[in-house]
C-alpha cells in the first residue's frame, strides 16, 4: 500500500483552552485581571444543572474536570470565578484564527471545535524550514494570548494525534508509523466501548495493533478501526478539505517592516497584479474573480474581492479595479499597526482568447464597455450591474431576461427575428411588464384596431400592420392561455405602438381583451 507520507506534509494545531483564552488572556478579556493560578469555571446548563463545559488550565490543575457540576466545584473550592459558555463567540474566534493561518498556506482546514490542519507541502522553505514554520506559528499564537500545541507529519491523522503533546513535534518523512507507536489506543478516535474492548484484549497502545494482521482486527473491532489505524500510521491517504477555495494563481509580499500608508498598499497591489498576470499568461487563462488579503500584525485579516465580466489579465486593469473597490468601501480598510503580508489571488479563471481589433474599431468599443462594466461592478457590487440575455422562447416578455452581467461572461447571445440594417424593427426594444390593458375598437373577427384608449388618452389609428399570431407554448404547460394577435400601429400624431388582442371574437369564447405591450422609438 502506498505510504501517504511520501508526498505531502501537514501541520496540526490544537487550541484546547480557546474559551479560557478568550475570557482571560486576549486583549480586552473580561477576566484578564484574574490570577493565573485562580480557576475560572466556564459553565453551561445540562439536565437542569450548571456543569463545567470548557477546560481551564488552573481549574484542571486543581482537579476540576469538564462535566463536574458547579455545586460540587464550589464545595471543593469556595472562591471561584464563573463565566457562561459561549460557543458562538468561540466559533467566531476559531474562524478568525483559521483566516489568519492562511498566511502560511491557502490549504487550511478545520478539524473539530478546537483544531486546524494546514497542508504545508512545498511552503516550509519560505519560512526557513518546518521547525521554523512551526515555531513561528506557535509563537505568534502565544503572542495573541492563545495556548496552542502543534505537530508536523506526513499524514493528517498522525499530525493531529501528536499535536496533543505540549511540545512541538516534527516527524521526519516516512517515520509516521514509528512516531505513533507509543500513543494510547484512544489516539484512534474510537468510541469508548471499543476502546475498553481493546484494553481488555491487552491492546493498550498503537504498537500493540500496528504489527498485527488487519483481518482479525477488522472482524473483532470493526473495519473503521483498521482504517483509522492506517491513517494514523501514515499508510492510507486521507487528504484534507480546505475551508476556502484554492486560488489558481497566487502572489504575495511579506514585509519585515509593516506598511500602513495607502500609497504603499496600492503600489504593492500593482506589483502583485503583475505577478498574477504573468502566472495567468503562462496558463493561457484570464481571471474572472480576484481577491486581495491583508494580514495585520495584530492577527486581523481583511479580504477584498473584485470580479470581471470576462477573462482579464491586464495588471493595470486589475489594480484599477481594486482601487475602485477600496474607494467605495463603506468600511474602509484599516491598517492598524500595519500589514506584514499582502496576498493577491485569482480564484476563478477561464481560457483567455486574445481578440484581434477590427478595422472598424468595434473591438476597441467592446473593450471600453467591458472595462466600464468591471469598474461599475467594483464600485457598486457585481450583483447591481445587470444585462439582458436571450431565452429560447417565442413569448415576447420571456424572450429576454435581466441577469447580473458578471454571470453572462462571453456567452454569445442569439436573439433572432431581426431585419437587415435600415429596416424598421419588428418589435420594440423594451416592453411593458406586465402589458398594460387598453380599450380598443377593432374590426371583427381579426382585424386591426381602429382606435384605442390608453391612460385616458384616445388614439386614432392611421396605419396598422399585422396580425402576428403568437400561440402559447403548450409543451411547457402554457396551453391554457389564449392566442395573441399582435399589431404594429401608428396613430394620427405619429406615435407608434405594439398592441395585441388576447383571444378571438367568437360566440363560444370569452370576449377578447386588448393590451399595449410596447412603444416604438
Amino acid at each position: 500500500m502506498k505510504n501517504a507520507s511520501s508526498a505531502r506534509r501537514y501541520c496540526a494545531i490544537r487550541l484546547p483552552f480557546l474559551a479560557s483564552n478568550r475570557l482571560r488572556t486576549l486583549p480586552n478579556a473580561p477576566h484578564s485581571g484574574l490570577p493565573a493560578d485562580a480557576p475560572l469555571l466556564i459553565v453551561e446548563k445540562a439536565k437542569g444543572a450548571l456543569v463545567l463545559a470548557a477546560p481551564d488550565p488552573a481549574a484542571i490543575d486543581q482537579g476540576l474536570a469538564p462535566g463536574l457540576s458547579l455545586a460540587e466545584a464550589r464545595a471543593r473550592i469556595s472562591d471561584l470565578a464563573v463565566a457562561d459558555h459561549d460557543p458562538t463567540a468561540d466559533e467566531t474566534l476559531m474562524e478568525h484564527i483559521a483566516d489568519w493561518c492562511d498566511r502560511y498556506t491557502p490549504l487550511v482546514a478545520r478539524h473539530g471545535e478546537r483544531g486546524m490542519m494546514l497542508d504545508i507541502t512545498g511552503v516550509a522553505h519560505l519560512f526557513k524550514g518546518e521547525a521554523a514554520l512551526l515555531d513561528d506559528l506557535l509563537a505568534r499564537l502565544a503572542g495573541f494570548g492563545l495556548t496552542a500545541f502543534g505537530a508536523i507529519a506526513g499524514a493528517p491523522a498522525t499530525a493531529r494525534a501528536l499535536a496533543r503533546s505540549r511540545k512541538p513535534v516534527i516527524v521526519p518523512p516516512g517515520r509516521e508509523a514509528e512516531a505513533v507507536r507509543p500513543l494510547p489506543v484512544t489516539a484512534l478516535g474510537l468510541d469508548p466501548a471499543r476502546v475498553q474492548a481493546l484494553r481488555r484484549a491487552g491492546l493498550k497502545c498503537v504498537a500493540d495493533l500496528i504489527d498485527r494482521p488487519r483481518a482479525p482486527l477488522a472482524a473483532r473491532f470493526g473495519a473503521d478501526c483498521v482504517e483509522r489505524l492506517e491513517r494514523l500510521a501514515g499508510i492510507a491517504e486521507h487528504p484534507i478539505s480546505p475551508r476556502r477555495l484554492v486560488p489558481a494563481a497566487l502572489a504575495e509580499r511579506i514585509f519585515f517592516q509593516p506598511i500602513a500608508l495607502t500609497d504603499d498598499i496600492a503600489a504593492t497591489l500593482a506589483r502583485l497584479a503583475v505577478d498574477v498576470a504573468s502566472l495567468l499568461e503562462a496558463r493561457g487563462e484570464g481571471g474572472r474573480h480576484f481577491e486581495a488579503s491583508f494580514y495585520r500584525v495584530d492577527g486581523a485579516v481583511r479580504r477584498i474581492a473584485v470580479a470581471t465580466a470576462r477573462p482579464n489579465r491586464s495588471p493595470k486593469a486589475i489594480a484599477r479595479l481594486f482601487h475602485e473597490k477600496m474607494d467605495a468601501l463603506s468600511d474602509p480598510l484599516d491598517a492598524g499597526f500595519g500589514f506584514d503580508l499582502i496576498r493577491l489571488g485569482a480564484f476563478h479563471t477561464e481560457p483567455f482568447l486574445a481578440a484581434q481589433a477590427n478595422l472598424d474599431g468595434h473591438a476597441l468599443d467592446d473593450e471600453a464597455v467591458a472595462d466600464l462594466v468591471d469598474r461599475l461592478g467594483a464600485r457598486f457590487g457585481p450583483e447591481h450591474v445587470q444585462g439582458f440575455v436571450s431565452s429560447d422562447t417565442h413569448i415576447p416578455e420571456q424572450r429576454a431576461k435581466l441577469v447580473p452581467v458578471f454571470s453572462i461572461g462571453d456567452r454569445p447571445q442569439v436573439w433572432g427575428g431581426g431585419l437587415e440594417t435600415g429596416e424598421p424593427p419588428l418589435r420594440p426594444l423594451s416592453l411593458f411588464n406586465p402589458p398594460e390593458p387598453v380599450e380598443a375598437l377593432g374590426e371583427v373577427p381579426d382585424g386591426p384596431p381602429l382606435s384605442f384608449r390608453w391612460r385616458r388618452v384616445l388614439h386614432q389609428v392611421a396605419r396598422a400592420e399585422g396580425p402576428e399570431r403568437i400561440a402559447p407554448e403548450w409543451w411547457r404547460g402554457g396551453g391554457d392561455t389564449p392566442d395573441r394577435d399582435y399589431y404594429r400601429v401608428e396613430d394620427r400624431n405619429g406615435g407608434r405602438f405594439w398592441l395585441f388582442r388576447e383571444g378571438l371574437y367568437a360566440a363560444d369564447r370569452p370576449q377578447p381583451r386588448w393590451f399595449l405591450h410596447g412603444l416604438f422609438a
